[in-house]
């Protein structure tokens, strides 16, 4: 009887099959990690988006039926189950300023945010415009 093990074709196709074992196995802890981070940020107050691309704010979780209710608009309340969650935007204690979402609603850079294709730690003091933007190469060629 031939020895299996004394083939290198059947030695490369075992230590391939041991390393798909091992990242299916990775994945799936990893999975598991963020449901379980997910479920504790899921709280009364938390902003979310469901699978469907509905957004509101969590108004109250019912853990024995699974189901969260979600206000979409004020006075619009929708019920859903607790899975359809697909992210949450921003915890109860999490604080976003009026700047803030003024700037990300208008598409303005933030000053230490990179223009697009521009290298993060390319960016330093010298190359800012007078909006608190990063100077692009035509405008450095002007000055």
């Amino acid at each position: 009887m031939p020895n299996l093990f004394a083939d290198p074709l059947t030695l490369v196709m075992l230590a391939v099959l041991a390393v798909l074992i091992f990242f299916m196995f990775r994945n799936s802890r990893k999975r598991q990690r963020d449901a379980a981070a997910m479920q504790d940020r899921t709280q009364v107050g938390a902003k979310i988006m469901t699978n469907f691309g509905l957004f509101g704010t969590i108004v109250a979780i019912n853990d024995e039926e699974n189901e969260v209710q979600v206000e979409s608009t004020p006075g619009t309340i929708v019920t859903v189950h607790r899975q359809t969650i697909a992210k949450i935007i921003t915890a109860p204690g999490e604080v976003v300023t009026d700047d803030e979402a003024e700037l990300a609603e208008e598409g303005v850079l933030l000053a230490d945010e990179p223009e697009y294709g521009q290298r993060k730690d390319s960016l330093d003091a010298g190359d800012r415009t007078a909006d608190g933007r990063a100077a692009s190469n035509s405008q450095k060629a002007a000055e």
